[in-house]
């Protein structure tokens, strides 16, 4: 697990070429809010979390429970989306808007359009709308 890199995987990379090309300016990884968002807006008060089906547990395609350790990855994974539960009341206590954008709409066969993806994270951004998901087309 030491070789599974946690920021700067390429889904999280793609998006934020597509965000920057259209001249969005951003942080990373800012280390003094909860969960370290991928990408923060501050003065927009927006994060985005662009996260992997795996390791969330998300209920898609892309997931699917490992055959071997069984009790090691229900705990890793469940603790895994409490993190994320705790981050999320956090960041919007503290007025922070939060996308979060599942790996199944980046890839797959529930991909959405990469174009129309982007279109949809931008609009979101300068929206001021509060909290959204966005993931791969239903199966």
């Amino acid at each position: 697990m030491s070789g599974i890199k946690g920021k700067n995987t390429k889904p999280e990379i793609r998006v934020r070429k597509a965000l920057y090309s259209r001249g969005f300016r951003y942080r990373l990884h800012v280390r003094g809010l909860p969960g370290k968002p991928d990408i923060v807006f501050r003065q927009r008060k927006a994060v985005i979390f662009i996260h992997g089906c795996f390791w969330h547990g998300h209920d898609c395609h892309l997931f699917k429970w490992p055959s071997t350790r069984q009790e090691f990855w229900k705990q890793k994974i469940s603790r895994n989306k409490e993190k994320y539960a705790e981050s999320e009341t956090l960041l919007a206590v503290a007025g922070w808007r939060i996308l979060t954008v599942w790996e199944c709409a980046l890839k797959g066969k529930t991909r959405l359009d990469f174009e129309t993806l982007i279109e949809d994270i931008s609009e979101w951004i300068v929206s001021g709308d509060t909290d959204r998901e966005i993931e791969g087309k239903p199966c």
